[in-house]
């Protein structure tokens, strides 16, 4: 018997034999059904009906990728060094109070800071995770680096091992952390929960540093005093990496490093000769400095911003959601048949009309999610099982 793959009746065949099939795939879908039936175009409709199956699609688990977005103004107009930070935590690691036998061990944490121009690092060692710790941080920060314009950091909802405690510290004290950060006229942006691809320049700096103090500190417990110097250390080692592959001119001697715009020169370099007995005026000097530091410029804009440009991921973009679309919230720690079920109420696109982040409604309340962790359940062609209209193809019946 011949039926045609856009007929009612048989897509409620192929949905019977998906389901007795204990929800098969496409080929074992099709060999079955070709059994009794005879389907034009039937492996589109077998691809099709596994593919709108809710079950599968919980299982599947299978989020939404939009296109990469275009690099934003903090990361390549001209600027001071850190006036547009990022800001994570990293940690615990274990100290001693004082050095010897019966010493006490207690916990520290590592508070990063990054520009979001030069990629420049700044390590600070906190004791504690609480506000007046991060404040004073803060301050060192502001002392040592200057007063940025504003702040980046993630929401704080992280549940894997230990960045729970910084997960919940960065919660309750987001609003305190705010107020703190106004009064000096900073502003504090917080990027959206479960998102941790918005915050990847810090996010990147947490691992480079990781990989050092793996290294170093293995099973051993410092004092707080060795821990910061072990992380002023490793800030100058991470200063020091090059910004952008090295050019093929037999007279660049020198990559571009964080640190050149910093203090002129990478951070474990040798100081250059002194110059005060050379033969040239001070404004013979003036000048050369500050052709040396429109060279920084001029090699910062010409080499790594334009290799910032290149997309190495998400290139392709995706279908969008929509509003009112069921999705399922992604969740690290449960299994996929366990995320909750929401309905998208509002989307934030950006600039380039991209929508990144979504709200979505659920039994349990109101959550702001980044799109790459949201599962779409159902397209909107698959959420009408209603029967075809009165122009569905004639359909012949005969024997194969």
């Amino acid at each position: 018997m011949l039926l045609h793959s856009k007929h009612t009746l048989t897509k409620l065949l192929f949905r019977r034999e998906h389901i007795r099939l204990l929800h098969a795939g496409p080929q074992l879908l099709l060999s079955s059904i070709r059994e009794y039936i005879w389907p034009i175009a039937g492996r589109d409709l077998a691809r099709t009906t596994a593919r709108q199956c809710v079950v599968c699609r919980k299982v599947s688990g299978k989020t939404t990728t939009p296109i990469m977005g275009s690099l934003p103004k903090q990361r390549v107009d001209p600027g001071f060094p850190f006036l547009s930070t990022g800001v994570d935590f990293a940690g615990p690691f274990l100290i001693t109070d004082r050095k010897g036998r019966g010493c006490k061990i207690t916990k520290c944490y590592l508070c990063l800071f990054v520009c979001f121009r030069y990629k420049c690092l700044h390590l600070e060692a906190v004791s504690e995770l609480s506000k007046d710790s991060f404040i004073l941080s803060l301050r060192r920060f502001i002392s040592r680096r200057g007063k940025p314009r504003e702040f980046f950091c993630d929401n704080g909802r992280n549940f894997v091992g230990a960045a729970r405690e910084i997960g919940e510290f960065l919660t309750s004290n987001s609003g305190d952390i705010s107020a703190f950060s106004s009064e000096l006229g900073i502003k504090f942006n917080f990027q959206p929960a479960y998102a941790p691809h918005f915050g990847g320049l810090w996010e990147a700096g947490v691992k480079s540093a990781k990989y050092y103090l793996k290294r170093i500190l293995g099973n051993c417990h410092l004092t707080f005093e060795e821990l910061a110097t072990l992380f002023t250390q490793i800030e100058a080692i991470l200063n020091s990496r090059p910004l952008c592959p090295l050019s093929s001119s037999p007279n660049d001697y020198q990559p571009l490093t964080p640190g050149h715009f910093l203090i002129g020169r990478p951070l474990l370099s040798f100081p250059s000769p002194n110059l005060e007995d050379a033969k040239m005026s001070r404004l013979d000097r003036y000048q050369r400095l500050e052709y040396i530091r429109q060279h920084f410029w001029n090699r910062w804009q010409r080499e790594y911003v334009t290799e910032m440009q290149q997309r190495q991921k998400w290139r392709i973009p995706t279908r969008q959601l929509q509003i009112g679309d069921l999705v399922l919230l992604k969740e690290e720690n449960l299994p996929p048949m366990s995320w909750r079920l929401g309905r998208i109420t509002s989307l934030f696109p950006g600039k380039d009309n991209v929508a990144r982040v979504a709200e979505v409604k659920t039994t349990h309340g109101t959550f702001r999610r980044g799109v790459k962790y949201l599962c779409p359940l159902l397209e909107p062609a698959d959420t009408s099982l209603e029967p075809e209209d009165s122009k569905a193809p004639e359909y012949v019946q005969s024997h194969h």
